[in-house]
């Protein structure tokens, strides 16, 4: 089977959950071609994302007299199809906050989208997440009969789940995937009942070399613990909060250190309070680091903290379980499916800076007996839900029971 795999940006440093589908993919015999608008610069990318990247087609790399020309292309060969996809893109624009020439502009694309499935006999396309790729999906499928598919994340997503028009981009797919149970509900608030049959779970998952890692350290009182926060530092993550919880926690005398492993708009904010505070001394951010790196990190970590406000289910969380690093973090959206308070982690309350502090106080006080039956109770959860060679297994039967 051939699949086209659509996405905005790729290959991406915070996207190698859709990299390790697409080769888990591959592993299992399916043909998969990737499609993008954009990626990285290159030239900061780690070696394997090089490779994709090599692999990858990009459709505003094509130059505008091609892009116009098969959008005329489309015109004259396909006229019923391109008058009646142009008619679900008014109804698009009409719903969203986005400007007319973007839908324009999201079916010239989509013109483009369509010569590329034709030159490599495509058979479905599968976009990943129900903002612009879900709806360059749907409209290459109008314009060409290719069954669609797409993956739904969150949280953008249901955030502005009216103006993104969920409804229309789920009544014209073959299937969607919920990557959690919290997911596949908010599907089910937007999407017709008649609908709801569509929308399936698969989760993300990782690599069996992620179940075979070295475990994370032990806490030595003599030395001091060390925490780490993945994610893009950004309003949805909760670095913020964390930081005056971790601030409160040395005052009262914790002995500890804390890495922020990402980078992102609100980078400068949380250097500012770093350094209004003098936190210089505990507290470090690495920037952007690949996933070996990451597994590095991991591996020198005696916890990881992630106080969201808003997620799907961090990638994160699980590399950090399927490692033996025990999790603190909010019991919002898909996080409590794999995180159970006390068993496979430890959760708080989102937004509340007193229990968060309470929480790392309470971990740092964890006996040894008690941290590893957390942390063997957490691998255990991750590989049985979250083994990529499982889930793709059920999207790739999914996909192939859209024909």
């Amino acid at each position: 089977m051939k699949i086209l795999y659509l996405i905005n940006q790729y290959p991406k440093v915070s996207h190698t959950f859709i990299r390790r589908e697409i080769q888990a993919l591959e592993k299992q015999g399916v043909v998969v071609k990737r499609l993008a608008m954009r990626s990285d610069n290159p030239d900061d990318m780690s070696e394997i994302d090089k490779v994709e990247y090599a692999k990858t087609h990009y459709v505003l790399k094509v130059g505008a007299v091609t892009l116009v020309r098969n959008l005329l292309t489309i015109v004259m060969s396909k006229p019923r199809a391109f008058f009646s996809t142009l008619t679900v893109m008014w109804s698009m624009y009409r719903a969203s906050s986005q400007s007319l020439l973007k839908h324009l502009i999201y079916i010239l694309e989509s013109a483009n989208v369509v010569n590329h499935c034709e030159k490599n006999n495509i058979e479905h396309i599968h976009a990943h997440f129900g903002t612009n790729p879900a709806e360059v999906a749907m409209y290459t499928s109008l314009l060409s009969g290719i069954p669609y598919s797409f993956t739904v994340h969150g949280p953008e997503e249901f955030d502005k789940p009216l103006t993104l028009n969920l409804e229309q981009k789920i009544h014209h797919a073959s299937m969607v995937v919920a990557i959690t149970h919290f997911c596949k509900s908010q599907l089910f608030r937007w999407a017709k009942y008649d609908d709801w049959h569509k929308i399936q779970i698969v989760h993300c998952g990782l690599e069996e070399s992620f179940f075979n890692l070295p475990q994370a350290p032990t806490k030595q009182t003599d030395k001091p613990i060390q925490f780490l926060c993945i994610g893009r530092l950004c309003e949805q993550k909760g670095q913020l909060l964390l930081l005056q919880a971790f601030k409160n926690c040395l005052h009262k005398g914790l002995h500890a250190q804390l890495t922020f492993a990402g980078d992102g708009e609100m980078r400068d904010i949380v250097e500012s309070y770093i350094k209004k505070h003098k936190l210089e001394p505990s507290v470090t951010i690495s920037g952007w680091v690949d996933s070996d790196t990451i597994k590095s990190l991991l591996n020198k970590s005696h916890a990881m903290v992630l106080p969201s406000f808003a997620e799907g289910l961090p990638v994160a969380i699980m590399e950090a379980m399927a490692t033996g690093v025990p999790v603190i973090s909010t019991g919002i959206a898909g996080i409590p499916e794999l995180i159970i308070d006390g068993s496979t982690g430890l959760l708080v309350n989102p937004g509340s800076v007193a229990q968060l502090e309470n929480v790392i106080m309470q971990f740092a006080e964890l006996s040894p007996e008690q941290l590893t039956k957390m942390k063997e109770a957490a691998f255990n959860a991750v590989k049985l839900a979250h083994h990529i060679d499982t889930e793709v297994s059920q999207l790739r039967r999914y996909i192939e029971e859209c024909k």
